[in-house]
């Protein structure tokens, strides 16, 4: 029975998009100039994961809950595979990604590092804009 139920689960649509987006604030320049360092290459990381795992379907959608299903999209077993596939290549990207900022990031200019953030943050704010388009 529980291989059924989990059987039934895999072939449920998935987001598109992964919850993981969502940043929990956004900052202003002044925020920012009174955080460590060390927060703000927490942010820095949090802010590039959101564009990398958002970025690549615009097209569709820019906030989770869209799924295939929604679009249009078949639900088939091939279509969920090369789906599963991007989400695993984006996560083995991020976790290669995050590996590299924590060991070069710090010797950033925390100047540029804050500027790199708003961009980030700026970025984020125009796509949730751009979705009002559709």
């Amino acid at each position: 029975m529980a291989s059924v139920l989990h059987a039934q689960k895999n072939k449920e649509p998935k987001s598109i998009i992964s919850d993981k987006v969502a940043i929990k604030k956004y900052h202003n320049k002044e925020e920012l100039d009174r955080k460590q360092k060390g927060e703000l290459l927490v942010l820095y990381i949090e802010r590039i994961e959101s564009l990398v795992q958002l970025m690549p379907y615009i097209a569709f959608a820019t906030k989770p809950g869209v799924t295939m299903s929604t679009l249009g999209i078949p639900n088939s077993n091939d279509n969920r595979k090369i789906l599963d596939e991007q989400f695993e290549a984006t996560d083995d990207y991020l976790k290669k990604n995050e590996e590299f900022q924590k060991r070069i990031l710090p010797y950033s200019d925390t100047d540029d590092l804050i500027s790199a953030i708003l961009f980030y943050e700026d970025i984020l704010k125009s796509l949730h804009e751009y979705s009002e388009f559709h």
